[in-house]
């Protein structure tokens, strides 16, 4: 099975808010590029911007992935801790 490729150029250019865009090649599985295009087609978005956008909320969904697993790791490292403390105060007999 053979897969056709789309290149798509995005040109450098200056846009609002000081931001200047990279110029990237980008190559598409063909189906991903017929579903973008039908879904542009109905939603009245540059491709440019769509593509952006969806780079955007990935690069957010990955950060997040990392810092949990960054959080998982920090908390395995203090858990021994944390259960000791935990049964010191339990332990404590406190006095009314």
């Amino acid at each position: 099975m053979t897969y056709q490729l789309y290149i798509l150029f995005l040109y450098t250019f200056v846009v609002s808010k000081n931001r200047i865009m990279k110029n990237i090649s980008l190559k598409m599985d063909d189906h991903i590029f017929g579903e973008t295009e039908e879904i542009l087609a109905k939603i009245d978005k540059p491709r440019n911007r769509y593509i952006n956008e969806a780079i955007d909320y990935y690069n957010k969904l990955q950060r997040r992935r990392l810092l949990k697993k960054l959080l998982e790791k920090e908390s395995n490292l203090v858990k021994e801790d944390s259960m000791s403390i935990l049964e010191d105060f339990e332990n404590i007999d406190y006095e009314d």
